[in-house]
């Protein structure tokens, strides 16, 4: 409460220092920015450079703030740079184990400032998306999951018609922005959130015809 205080005040000082001096909106961003960045602090494995945006973020932001959607050709940029920075599977196999893939669903654990180093990130995916008919708590941000594979004809992730999905959704895990340009899905391959085994799994949970998502 007291840190929710102590921001709180600032925030007005800046609504109030707007209207008096006829600031641009250009200007309270910054402003607004400054006010925010000096109420963090590092602290164990949180640093405050987590709020420097990257270009990808800093467009997206900027298109999100004016109301309008980023224009065509700079999407399109920011899709195929991704897209080279997508790493496939070292060994060439895309399943892991879809039990394990659950744990790591439900799992949001990891990279924040009262978490061990050693903790192992989750892919807290739940947070977002509905996976399983049987788990009552899920999000909406993202589209169902449910029947992923089963929806899309993958009855084995292996088979030659099964691979473009099975890409795609690597892919799409690994740097979203190779298939949308301004999507709020993080980067779970790309920024190091998921490692090579726990994209394996997860990617068992939404494509192995065994999995209870596509039963």
């Amino acid at each position: 409460m007291i840190k929710a205080l102590m921001i709180a005040v600032p925030l007005g000082a800046v609504v109030l220092a707007g209207c008096s001096t006829g600031m641009s909106g250009a200007d309270y961003d910054k402003l607004t920015a400054e006010v925010v960045k000096a109420s963090f602090q590092d602290k164990n494995l949180v640093k405050v450079d987590r709020l420097v945006q990257d270009e990808v973020m800093s467009a997206c932001s900027a298109a999100e703030v004016a109301g309008k959607p980023l224009d065509e050709k700079a999407a399109k940029a920011i899709e195929a740079a991704a897209m080279k920075t997508i790493k496939w599977p070292s060994d060439g196999k895309f399943l892991g184990d879809w039990k394990q893939g659950e744990r790591e669903a439900q799992s949001g654990r990891g990279s924040t400032w009262s978490d061990d180093a050693k903790v192992v990130n989750g892919g807290n995916c739940y947070n977002c998306h509905q996976i399983d008919k049987k788990e009552v708590s899920y999000g909406t941000i993202g589209p169902s999951l449910w029947n992923y594979g089963k929806l899309r004809g993958v009855t084995d992730p292996n088979a030659e018609a099964s691979k473009a999905i099975v890409e795609y959704t690597w892919g799409k895990m690994w740097n979203t922005h190779a298939y949308n340009a301004c999507s709020h899905m993080p980067r779970f391959g790309h920024k190091g959130v998921l490692n090579e085994k726990q994209l394996k799994d997860i990617m068992a949970l939404l494509l192995d015809p065994k999995s209870p998502v596509n039963q």
